[in-house]
C-alpha cells in the first residue's frame, strides 16, 4: 500500500473458507494491510458478518451444508449485510459458473490457485470503491456552509434514536434552536459575514454536546436542531440553557477585525415514545415551543410537552 495511507484506519475483511490452509494464506496475503476476521462455514460467516460488518467479504463457494451461493443470498436479504461487497473465491472457472455469482451481485471473483498479487489487487479495487461510496456518503450527510450535520443526516439519525428509545423505554429529546434577528443582522452586514455568523454559531452549539450519540444539524435557513437520545426535559433544558448562554457570549469576526454578537431562542420538547407515538407531533411540540421563545422576547428557551 501506498506510505500515506498508512496512518490511515485499516478496512476490514471477513474471510469465508473451510479449508484452513487457503484462510491462513489468504491472511497472510492480506493481513498487513486490513484488519482480518475468518469463518469456516456459511452459518458462522453471516453471523460474524452480522456482528463485525466488515468492508469486503471473501467467500469460498464450494463448503458443506450451506455453500457460498446461498450464503451470499442470505446476506443480501440481511439489512445489516446486504450492502456488503463480496468476492468469490473459487476453482470453478465455467461461465455459468460465474454467471451464477454475478446474478447473486457478486462483486468479483478470485480463481484458485490463488496468486498473491491478483489477490491484492482485486481486493484493494473494491476497498477503493468502497472508500469512495463512504466518502461520497458522508459528504451528503454534511451541511457545506457550517460543517455541521445536515437535515438529511438528522432524519436519519432521529429515526433509529426513536426506535432505541422504545425499545430501551428511555426519553428522547429535541432542541430547535432559531437566530434571533437573523434577517436584520444580514441586511446591516451583508450575506458574507451572515455565512460567517452562521458558520461560527454551528460549531458553538456542538460544544456542550458530551456524548457521541447527541447530535447537532442545521434544520434550514437560520434554524438549527439538536438531538438528544436519553435526556429528559431537565437535562434538555440545561443543555439548551448553555447553548443559549454560550452564543450571547460568542464573538462572530468581521473582515475588519471588529465583531458582533447575536442571540438564539431555543424551543425544547421531551418524550418516552411508546410503540404508537409519532415524531412528527414530537418535533412540532419543540417547533412550538420555539415561537413561544420568540413571542416571550428572544434570547431565551421555552418547553412544550405532548399532550
Amino acid at each position: 500500500m501506498d506510505t500515506e495511507m498508512n496512518d490511515e484506519p485499516k478496512n476490514t475483511l471477513l474471510i469465508v473458507d473451510d479449508d484452513i490452509s487457503n484462510l491462513m494464506v489468504l491472511t497472510n496475503i492480506l493481513g498487513s494491510d486490513y484488519i482480518i476476521y475468518t469463518a469456516k462455514n456459511g452459518a458462522n460467516a453471516i453471523e460474524k458478518a452480522v456482528e463485525y460488518t466488515p468492508d469486503l467479504i471473501l467467500l469460498d463457494i464450494i463448503m458443506p451444508k450451506m455453500d457460498g451461493y446461498v450464503v451470499l443470498a442470505e446476506l443480501k436479504k440481511l439489512e445489516a449485510t446486504k450492502k456488503i461487497p463480496v468476492i468469490f473465491i473459487t476453482g470453478l472457472n465455467s461461465s455459468e459458473d460465474e454467471e451464477v455469482g454475478l446474478s447473486l451481485n457478486a462483486s468479483d471473483y478470485i480463481s484458485k490457485p490463488l496468486k498473491p498479487m491478483i489477490v491484492k489487487l482485486r481486493v484493494r479495487n473494491q476497498i477503493q470503491i468502497v472508500n469512495q461510496l463512504r466518502t461520497i456518503e458522508h459528504l451528503s450527510m454534511i451541511d457545506q456552509l457550517t460543517g455541521i450535520h445536515n437535515r438529511r443526516s438528522f432524519d436519519a439519525q432521529i429515526q433509529s434514536e426513536w426506535k432505541r428509545a422504545i425499545r430501551e423505554e428511555v426519553s428522547v429529546s429535541v432542541l430547535i434552536i432559531d437566530i434571533d434577528r437573523f434577517k436584520a443582522y444580514n441586511d446591516a452586514y451583508g450575506h458574507q459575514q451572515g455565512d460567517v455568523a452562521l458558520r461560527t454559531l454551528a460549531q458553538g452549539f456542538s460544544k456542550p454536546l458530551k456524548r457521541a450519540s447527541d447530535f447537532a444539524a442545521r434544520w434550514g435557513g437560520e434554524e438549527f436542531i439538536v438531538l438528544l437520545p436519553r435526556t429528559t426535559l431537565e437535562g434538555a433544558l440545561d443543555i439548551a440553557e448553555e447553548i443559549r448562554r454560550n452564543v450571547e457570549n460568542t464573538e462572530i469576526p468581521h473582515e475588519d477585525g471588529s465583531g458582533s454578537k447575536l442571540t438564539i431562542s431555543i424551543g425544547v420538547t421531551s418524550q418516552d415514545p411508546k410503540q404508537n407515538s409519532l415524531m412528527d407531533p414530537f418535533i412540532s411540540m419543540a417547533d412550538q415551543a420555539l415561537y413561544d421563545a420568540k413571542a416571550a422576547g428572544r434570547n431565551r428557551v421555552a418547553y412544550r410537552l405532548p399532550e
